[in-house]
């Protein structure tokens, strides 16, 4: 596959489309679709790659991940070994909406976790249940009842969650945005995504990110505080699910 290849990210500017048309670009080595542009989101940052169905003519073809690809190109990933569509085919693309919309409400929870506890964060996951940040925290807090409290706050506040962007210098001068130590902000553009939750003087957090948020935090839903585990000298695991 050619590296020239471009998806438009549609998930990025409208993160609630369920279903678009596009245009197959190509095809890689690995049996994989490019389109042209993609409601599906690729793997990355914790959260995993969208899953969904793609339907032309009298076919159709479930898709069970996507994947970034080389530069700019969103490479889904069939379920099956079916024929491909040729380069050039109009389709439509549907999406998982339930499985994508739960990784939305656990990202966005998981902000609000790091909100809570404010220490670095060295790893995270998310899925259709539940997610995870492992935090730089040699003891384990004591006050589990606390921090769920806190979380169930600012769900109820009903923030807003909106982004904005910034350019490379920018985020270089104000290190503080960055949480997560081992992953770090998208770059290679020129300029780096901020998500944000509250507004004016209503912020509770801003930090780089590129995945898929719901637009505002009561749309989390219920949600609680699973365990805390120790991993390693330094890490302590914790966990948010959902509780519908």
């Amino acid at each position: 596959m050619s590296d020239t290849l471009t998806s438009q990210p549609l998930f990025r500017e409208d993160p609630y489309l369920r279903e678009a048309p596009a245009r197959v670009i190509g095809h890689t080595a690995e049996g994989g679709i490019v389109l042209d542009r993609s409601i599906f989101y690729p793997t990355g940052g914790g959260q995993p790659g969208d899953s969904g169905v793609l339907v032309w003519d009298k076919a159709e073809m479930p898709i069970a991940t996507t994947v970034k690809g080389e530069g700019e190109a969103i490479v889904l990933v069939p379920a099956e070994p079916l024929p491909l569509p040729d380069a050039g085919t109009h389709l439509v693309q549907h999406l998982d909406w339930e499985r994508r919309h739960r990784h939305m409400r656990v990202h966005t929870a998981l902000h609000l976790l790091s909100v809570v506890i404010p220490l670095p964060v060295t790893g995270g996951s998310i899925s259709a249940s539940k997610g995870r940040l492992d935090f730089d925290m040699p003891e384990a807090p004591q006050n589990h009842d606390l921090i769920e409290e806190a979380l169930h706050l600012l769900v109820e506040r009903d923030l807003p969650v909106s982004e904005t962007w910034v350019t490379d210098e920018v985020l270089d001068a104000t290190p503080e945005l960055v949480k997560t130590m081992s992953v770090k902000p998208p770059r290679g553009t020129g300029r780096v995504r901020l998500v944000r939750i509250g507004k004016s003087g209503d912020q509770v957090d801003l930090q780089p990110c590129g995945g898929t948020h719901v637009a505002r935090t009561g749309e989390i839903g219920a949600i609680r505080l699973g365990k805390i585990e120790k991993k390693g000298r330094q890490n302590r695991r914790v966990s948010v699910l959902l509780d519908d």
